[in-house]
């Protein structure tokens, strides 16, 4: 695969999907997290898996382990939809993530081995591990131009985390970059829906 080609499906997809991506920015809470999604809530409106982004959701960017809210809402997830139903699907799945999973959430699967988001691979993969129709999975993603766009895509529902956890003390140029790339896409969304 040509390095980069994640990133201008991005620009492509987005314009195709503007109108969906400007509804999902507008109607997004500015503080919406995680701890906001209520699994219970979500089981009952019908949403059998949920698919969650590492970097910005569970923990602030390059971060080896989840923050400790997001365990504990991870653990009321395993609770409810059980830990074969939770997938991680994330562009950057280190192998110390994976071990800390293996360790602590044995049951939840890494994606892997997939085009990066916002290609569908990776949840059209999660909906036949799982065994259910992808209209049932909820993608759980702090980027626009990323995961969601990769839900819209594959017929998934996004949920947008608008305000993902960050810490500026340990990578403070990468949490810096990612920071300034949630604004452009923000900014990008907006624009193109102009068209």
């Amino acid at each position: 695969m040509i390095p980069g080609a994640h990133i201008l499906a991005g620009f492509r997809l987005g314009f195709r999907h503007r109108s969906k991506l400007r509804h999902l920015l507008d109607n997004t809470a500015l503080n919406s997290s995680i701890l906001e999604l209520e699994p219970k809530a979500l089981q009952s409106s019908g949403i059998a898996v949920l698919a969650l982004d590492f970097d910005g959701v569970l923990a602030s960017h390059g971060a080896p382990v989840p923050l400790p809210e997001a365990i504990a809402w991870m653990k009321r997830c395993e609770a409810v939809f059980g830990g074969d139903r939770i997938f991680i699907l994330s562009n950057k799945p280190t192998e110390g993530r994976r071990q800390w999973f293996a360790e602590n959430f044995p049951a939840m699967r890494f994606i892997s081995g997939v085009r990066k988001k916002p290609y569908p691979d990776g949840l059209e993969k999660t909906g036949e591990l799982a065994g259910v129709p992808l209209s049932s999975i909820m993608m759980v993603d702090d980027r626009l131009l990323t995961g969601c766009l990769a839900a819209l895509v594959a017929g998934t529902l996004p949920c947008y985390i608008r305000h993902p956890y960050i810490c500026f003390r340990f990578r403070p140029f990468a949490e810096l970059f990612f920071w300034k790339l949630r604004i452009m896409e923000r900014l990008f969304v907006r624009l193109i829906s102009l068209f």
